[in-house]
Formats: C-alpha cells, sequence, structure tokens
C-alpha cells in the first residue's frame, strides 16, 4: 500500500501559526534566533536539494540578512535562481515534499513544516518590477558561502534593498533594513562604490543620516 505524499492542507501554514499560536509564535522565535526553527530546518532542506540537482541558488531577504549580521525575524525562506533553475525546480520538486499554493504559483511550501518558499527569478527588478538598472543577478555570480550554504553577497544584497525601497513606497522596510547593515557592521561610506550608480546616492544618504545621529546610550 503506497502513501499519498503530503499536501499543504496536512500542515498548517507557518505564518498563519504563527498568528493563531502566540505561544508556539514566541517559542519558535527563540528557535530561530538559536537557528533551531522551523524556518531554518526548511531553508537546510531546499538547499540541500538544490544542490542535490545542481541548480544554482543564492538565499536572499530576511535569512541573508540574518547570515550577513542583521538578526530579524521573518516568515519565508526567499531563494534567487535563474530561469532555468526555476523551471527545473517546479518540475522536480512539487509534490515531492513541496507544494505550490495554486496551480502557476511561482512559490512552494514545505509539506513538513508548511514554510513558504518564495523563489525571485534572475533578470527580474526589485521594488516596483519596473526596468530600472538594478535586477536581480545570475545567482551563480553573486554567491558568497556561510555555513555551508550560498547567499546573496553584501554588495548585492545591499543593492537590491536600494533599489527596492526607492521605487516602491510599500518596501521602505528594504531601506530601513540597509540602515541596520551599516550601523551594525560598521560599513564605510565609500561602501557605495561597490555598488551600483543608480542607488549610490540613496546609500550615501542613509549613511549621513547614521553618521550624524546621536549615538544610543546603553
Amino acid at each position: 500500500m503506497t502513501t499519498a505524499p503530503k499536501t499543504v492542507q496536512s500542515v498548517p501554514a507557518y505564518e498563519q501559526r504563527l498568528n493563531s499560536d502566540p505561544r508556539w509564535a514566541l517559542a519558535e522565535g527563540s528557535r530561530f534566533f538559536e537557528q533551531k526553527s522551523a524556518l531554518q530546518d526548511t531553508l537546510r532542506r531546499i538547499t540541500a536539494r538544490l544542490n542535490e540537482l545542481g541548480i544554482p541558488y543564492v538565499v536572499v531577504g530576511g535569512l541573508a540578512l540574518f547570515a550577513h549580521g542583521y538578526r530579524r525575524f521573518t516568515e519565508d525562506v526567499d531563494i534567487l535562481v535563474s530561469p532555468e533553475g526555476f523551471k527545473q525546480i517546479h518540475q522536480q520538486l512539487e509534490c515531492l515534499g513541496y507544494i505550490p499554493p495554486f496551480k502557476g504559483s511561482k512559490q512552494l511550501r514545505d509539506a513538513q513544516s508548511g514554510v513558504r518558499i518564495k523563489f525571485l527569478v534572475t533578470g527580474q527588478f526589485p521594488g516596483d518590477g519596473k526596468p530600472k538598472p538594478v535586477a536581480f543577478p545570475d545567482p551563480a555570480s553573486a554567491a558568497t558561502e556561510i555555513d555551508g550554504i550560498k547567499y546573496l553577497t553584501l554588495p548585492a544584497l545591499i543593492e537590491l534593498k536600494l533599489a527596492s525601497g526607492m521605487t516602491n513606497p510599500l518596501r521602505l522596510r528594504d531601506l530601513s533594513d540597509v540602515m541596520e547593515l551599516i550601523k551594525l557592521l560598521r560599513l564605510p561610506r565609500d561602501f557605495s562604490q561597490q555598488l551600483a550608480p543608480f542607488v549610490q546616492e540613496k546609500y550615501l544618504e542613509l549613511w549621513q543620516t547614521i553618521a550624524a545621529a546621536p549615538e544610543e546610550s546603553e
């Protein structure tokens, strides 16, 4: 007798469980900062599968911030892949432990944890989605390995977040993320030279805001 694969309905959606069960959410948050949460288990599973399939990828979003030193909570796993890799993912992972929320969705959900996995694709544009000088790069050319997992490099991460916050008023948190990275990592003013000209002025503006701010007391 064969066992049917798990479906999304068999495991509550991770973000819904966070919202509906405050005690579990608090415990999960603690596990997250110890890197033992369902979210990080999901990250390790999906990146291992991508490695097995030979699909170039980089982790972006909140988990990339965490890896680079800005430790804040997030609810999903964001992964950048090439168009070819994206097609291969949906051909080889759908219904094999990963379920699309609906037919044709770019996202998958881990059937074991209920965590949503969002895929971004090389060549797409951050923020408002409109063409601009900054686009999502090829993961093979913008990866740095941290603890065995490939993440977007820090300059590329900052570049994308600046372009996103600059062009979409609903993405202002991306600018806040950059400010936190500047502050926590003590990034220098001339870090702007590692960024695309399109976002350099915004980086310098945020850097100057932090430099001019009074120091926080203990």
